[in-house]
């Protein structure tokens, strides 16, 4: 059974975010809250915990999973970054974008499109978030928590708990939680190409 953490969406309890934590670097599988909607997230080297984000959403390996950063320093360790890029994606984090880029070596390579070599990063503008990932001090693999019959994510903790008691090892809850993903933008190539309009204003990048 999932453990269920109520945490203060402006004030997140230290305990509560270490335990977290400590959940996440013992192999765990999270459902935690972001600036656009819930999602899955589990350690970087977690390689069950990826494979039980394919499942749960019925992913195949096409699919681009996402590093959630810190800031800056840490994305930068992860991803191939050109001046340009680094200027227009500096203007709009944190906010609800994740941001296509050429992998670097410590990303693993079962993360990593299978062609494209390239991977998913953002930095989210949300409190409890933050918390998480400054704690863990790496970031956080995670997936929109987007389920293959729905078509909208899901916005309550108590509703995740009780449909993915068994599948996740705990639910983080901060109250309300958007319905919309991320805006995602494709840099792999130094040209901006919208991939999904979501939660981000798209303007500066069209």
């Amino acid at each position: 059974m999932a453990r269920y953490f109520d945490v203060h969406p402006e004030n997140p309890q230290k305990r509560a975010v270490g335990q977290v934590v400590e959940l996440v670097r013992g192999g765990g599988l999270i459902a935690y809250p972001t600036d656009s909607c819930f999602a899955l997230g589990c350690a970087l080297g977690n390689k069950d915990g990826i494979d039980r984000i394919r499942t749960i959403r019925h992913l195949d390996d096409r699919h681009h999973f996402t590093l959630v950063c810190q800031d800056f320093a840490q994305l930068g360790q992860f991803v191939h970054i050109s001046n340009a890029v680094f200027r227009s994606i500096k203007a709009a984090t944190p906010g609800s974008y994740t941001f296509i880029l050429p992998a670097t070596k410590e990303v693993p390579r079962r993360l990593l499109h299978p062609k494209k070599k390239t991977v998913g990063v953002r930095i989210p503008d949300h409190i409890v978030t933050q918390a998480l990932v400054e704690e863990l001090g790496e970031p956080l693999l995670s997936s929109t928590l987007l389920l293959p019959d729905q078509e909208e994510p899901m916005t309550q903790g108590w509703e995740i708990k009780e449909l993915l008691d068994h599948q996740v090892d705990a639910v983080v809850d901060s109250g309300d939680c958007g319905t919309e993903p991320t805006t995602v933008i494709d840099f792999s190539d130094d040209t901006p190409e919208i991939v999904r309009v979501g939660a981000g204003d798209p303007t500066p990048f069209e």
